[in-house]
């Protein structure tokens, strides 16, 4: 997993490893664990996760 870093930078070290990331036809970013599957969260102010590849 990718670490935080310090407090207040507002920036993630690293990538997020195992998951991906696709947006849906509503426009909601949804989280994708590559191990299992599943679909995990979904974001629904209409900007991608932070460090999260996108899918294609």
């Amino acid at each position: 997993m990718a670490k935080n870093g310090k407090v207040g930078d507002n920036h993630r070290n690293g990538a997020v490893r195992q998951r991906s990331q696709t947006q849906s036809g509503s426009g909601h970013w949804v989280k994708h664990d590559a191990n299992t599957g599943r679909f995990m969260d979904v974001k629904s102010d209409g900007k991608p996760f932070k460090g999260v590849r996108k899918e294609k």
